[in-house]
């Protein structure tokens, strides 16, 4: 067997050398005749990359840029609204307005886990993408945030707060979504992670300017009545307001237009965006060849498209495609990061730091910590992989988690104040940690993984999953951390260990690969395994084809 796979591979190698003895000698780029005669496949990919790698700095990926720094803000508006509510969470005049208690309850819970509640609700209607569009989602999700933002903002009860909070929550479903969705479709393969990751790392620079705002309406405001938690309220309506404004100006997604028919269309945004304006380029053949070949007796999808799951599980590789989708989003929320994130000002109370304006100071450096490893990691996981990144990340975070329930442990049993501070500062290097390997794949890597027919309704059990882990322990958090304390982050010590290992045995690496070739990675006896060999196949062509362009100099 490892003979027949040695010449399974050795073939396919071949056939991508013998389409370069057509090359132009001088020039040594693939030629767009060559391509057309290559099938389309994870080893061509490599050897047009090695040959004809279009500038990232080109005109056509400026404009990408620009067009994905707007869609950004669907990330930056989500993030601002995490945050914000654990902020606020710390303010007297909040929490006497509504008559919560200052240490958590399952009041407090209510609050948080509501966003969760409309998170998974939104997530049932994501299928919608499929219908009238990827840019139309975003832009009716962004509308409905600001009619959530006004009633928050303007609530008079808790009943009303969480109303509100709930309609902002599902429309912000809609377009958060979406948005990933759109930018894993529009991205090319070689700078997927980078482009797209970029985006979650965004959610961090909304918790920045939440906490921010927070803090500098409580330093200034606190005395004139609830103005220092209203008006962060409603600066939520900045970014989605702006997203609303330009969406509709943008092109839809390349994968989006081909299911609809639209070919000429989609090879148009791939020219612009994907070569800088190059319409014989290689890659253009090539994507279009992977993106028809993935719509073939694929039939448009209408609203009764709405209950019709069986897409997601008709096939092996469909069930394995949504075990990760759904385990991964499962991870993304439940490895200790929310209760780090959302209870920080009840985590720094038990260590005893209880001065408001120093858990709101905390607040934003956590973010701000966040914000600089999440942008250094978007770009790693191009270069690294998914898998070593991931997986590096959470033996990292198991490591913190460790030492910061011995911390917390040392404060509370012995009252050692040098525990709590080595606590205070393994969590945030546990925030540096998750941020780098964590937070750019978050809504990334689910969409990955899924073909392109599945893409919609996947996102949408990504939602509906990470929304279910969301609200177990946002609403378990306050009542498990006042009950057990410090046990509560033992508890995923040992959970983290677990992910680590299933991630070990199960995820696969999407790194450098179209989405159109991860079919046949799927469609393998172990996708994992298969995935691992493409990657060291692709690394073999492309240092082969550097060797020869030393030699031909």
């Amino acid at each position: 067997m490892a003979d027949q796979g040695k010449d399974n591979r050795a073939s396919l190698e071949s056939k991508v050398r013998l389409s370069h003895d057509t090359m132009d000698k001088k020039a040594q780029h693939v030629a767009l005749d060559d391509v057309e005669g290559i099938e389309p496949s994870v080893e061509t990919y490599a050897a047009i990359m090695a040959t004809n790698r279009p500038n990232p700095r080109g005109p056509g990926y400026i404009k990408l840029y620009l067009l994905a720094g707007m869609i950004f803000l669907c990330s930056t508006m989500n993030g601002f609204d995490s945050s914000l509510m654990g902020s606020i969470n710390a303010l007297p005049n909040y929490i006497e307005f509504f008559g919560l208690p200052t240490n958590g309850n399952a009041s407090t819970g209510i609050v948080f886990a509501i966003f969760q509640v409309g998170q998974m609700c939104g997530a049932l209607f994501i299928w919608m993408t499929d219908w009238y569009g990827r840019t139309w989602h975003i832009f009716f999700g962004c509308l409905g945030v600001c009619i959530g933002t006004i009633i928050t903002a303007l609530s008079t009860s808790l009943p009303m707060f969480i109303g509100g909070r709930f309609l902002l929550s599902f429309f912000a479903t809609c377009a958060h979504t979406a948005a990933p969705l759109y930018l894993v479709e529009i991205s090319p393969a070689a700078y997927r992670g980078t482009i797209a990751g970029a985006y979650n790392t965004f959610y961090n620079v909304g918790s920045i300017l939440a906490t921010s705002s927070v803090y500098a309406c409580h330093l200034h405001l606190a005395d004139r009545g609830d103005l220092d938690w209203r008006i962060p309220l409603w600066l939520q309506m900045v970014c989605p307001g702006m997203v609303c404004f330009f969406i509709k100006f943008f092109p839809e997604s390349p994968r989006y237009l081909i299911a609809n028919d639209q070919h000429e269309k989609a090879k148009e945004i791939i020219t612009k965006y994907h070569t800088n304006g190059d319409p014989n380029h290689p890659l253009i053949t090539l994507q279009m060849k992977e993106m028809l070949g993935t719509v073939q007796g694929v039939s448009k999808a209408t609203w009764k498209d709405l209950l019709d799951l069986r897409v997601l599980v008709e096939t092996r590789s469909s069930r394995y495609r949504l075990m990760l989708n759904v385990v991964f989003s499962w991870f993304g929320q439940f490895s200790g990061n929310n209760i780090v994130s959302y209870y920080l000002p009840l985590m720094l109370n038990g260590i005893g730091i209880t001065d408001t304006n120093t858990k709101l100071i905390l607040n934003i450096i956590y973010s701000v910590v966040g914000w600089v490893f999440s942008v250094g990691g978007a770009r790693l996981h191009d270069v690294v992989g998914r898998r070593k990144m991931l997986m590096g990340s959470t033996l990292g975070m198991t490591i913190c988690l460790a030492l910061v329930a011995a911390g917390a442990a040392g404060k509370v049993e012995y009252g050692n104040s040098a525990a709590a501070t080595m606590s205070i500062v393994f969590i945030f290097f546990f925030g540096a940690i998750f941020a780098t390997g964590y937070t750019p794949m978050q809504p990334i890597y689910p969409a990955e993984v899924v073909s392109n027919k599945m893409r919609a309704k996947a996102m949408g059990t990504f939602k509906l999953t990470a929304g279910a882990a969301g609200f177990l322990n946002t609403f378990v958090g306050p009542i498990a951390l006042s009950s057990i304390g410090y046990w509560f982050y033992v508890f995923f010590v040992f959970w983290d260990t677990f992910e680590l290992a299933f991630m070990y045995f199960f995820f696969v690496e999407t790194k450098g690969v179209t989405l159109e070739e991860l079919d046949a990675i799927f469609e393998a006896k172990n996708p994992r395994k298969a995935s691992v060999e493409a990657k060291k196949t692709q690394k073999r062509i492309i240092k082969g084809e550097r060797i020869n362009e030393g030699v031909n100099v």
